[in-house]
């Protein structure tokens, strides 16, 4: 049997690639002949970088650059010829804060900018950013403002000549707009820290910023699908950058021709921490699910939480399976070593 894992992070536990390996030691050990693909994969959040240096090589760089609070700090991001990969939780990412620092009103994007200045000047004309796991909901002023900072001699985007040749990707599975009850601040803003009060200013804020950009560019990106994404960083791509927005799981599968692997598969492997309904609303193992299903090879679905079982079922996954038993404490779960035992016994098919 030819057996594809691809298995998302579970989130403060493993990465992919260690996921990955835990099934695949799991099903060698039952099944020695089998020919075990393993796939790193991120939808752009979580090991986004990591995930596309396994897919198509290259180097990661350091760059000093500013955090969500402004404070210095070495970021990561990787180069492959005169292509860039940016992680955005590397500079302006949630866990970069305690989580008493949390505070969407003042956290920025600026050095996520930065990024993108030492990516520009390194050469780079091809620019791919994952928009998960920010910290952030200032629409992209900062990372604008580090931008211009760099580039503008007369403090002005408009006198930014630089990006003329750059193209830019942002990779995101949400498509919220920018602004309103599904907007950025409304639904993604509490999570990282935002008492009401401070959602409604900061919609507010989203909002002017969005009809002063309309006004002096003369299209107003707003309500295109991920312009809510990253706090409005992914306007801010699609607004100043001309951006083309992707699924983060599309983009990564077809740069690693996901498709060609499928072609003579048995089965596929994917997971992520929990599972649920939610996982169908373009999260990443319903990706590999759809482009699995056009081949017509079987899925298997594991996590560390699973509910809505049947809805999972009934939407395509051939097995659906938690890897935890009844009962076991939260804190044991979430050590890796236990993790990967439970993968292992989970998938030794």
């Amino acid at each position: 049997m030819k057996i594809i894992v691809a298995i998302d992070s579970f989130k403060g536990c493993l990465t992919s690639a260690e996921a990955n390996q835990a099934a695949a030691e799991g099903i060698l050990a039952k099944m020695p002949e089998a020919e075990v693909v393993q796939v790193p994969v991120s939808d752009g959040g979580e090991g986004f970088m990591e995930a596309f240096q396994a897919a198509m090589g290259g180097e990661i760089v350091d760059a000093n650059v500013k955090d969500p609070l402004m404070r210095t700090i070495v970021a990561q991001y990787l180069i492959q010829g005169d292509t860039a990969v940016i992680e955005i939780a590397k500079a302006s990412g949630l866990t970069l804060l305690k989580p008493e620092e949390r505070n969407p009103i003042v956290a920025t994007t600026y050095g996520t900018g930065q990024l993108v200045v030492d990516a520009v000047r390194r050469g780079c004309k091809h620019i791919i950013v994952g928009l998960g796991g920010s910290a952030t909901s200032d629409c992209g002023i900062g990372m604008l403002r580090a931008i211009i900072d760099a580039f503008a001699k007369h403090g002005s985007w408009d006198d930014v000549r630089e990006l003329d040749n750059v193209c830019f990707t942002i990779a995101t599975d949400v498509t919220n707009p920018l602004c309103g009850e599904n907007g950025a601040a409304h639904v993604f803003a509490p999570q990282k820290g935002a008492a009401p009060e401070i959602v409604d200013a900061l919609d507010a804020r989203a909002k002017r910023f969005a009809e002063t950009s309309a006004k002096h560019m003369g299209r107003d990106c707003q309500n295109k699908p991920g312009a809510g994404a990253a706090g409005g960083l992914g306007y801010a791509f699609l607004q100043y950058m001309n951006a083309d927005c992707r699924s983060g799981i599309d983009l990564l599968l077809d740069t690693i021709h996901f498709d060609d692997l499928l072609q003579d598969a048995d089965l596929v492997i994917t997971g992520e921490g929990s599972a649920d309904r939610q996982t169908l609303m373009g999260k990443l193992p319903f990706g590999i699910l759809q482009r699995s299903q056009k081949h017509h090879v079987p899925v298997m679905l594991i996590a560390g939480r699973i509910a809505d079982e049947q809805q999972l079922l009934d939407a395509g996954f051939s097995r659906v399976a938690c890897i935890n038993p009844p009962g076991l404490p939260l804190d044991i779960v979430l050590q890796p070593a236990t993790a990967k035992e439970n993968i292992r016994k989970t998938v030794g098919i």
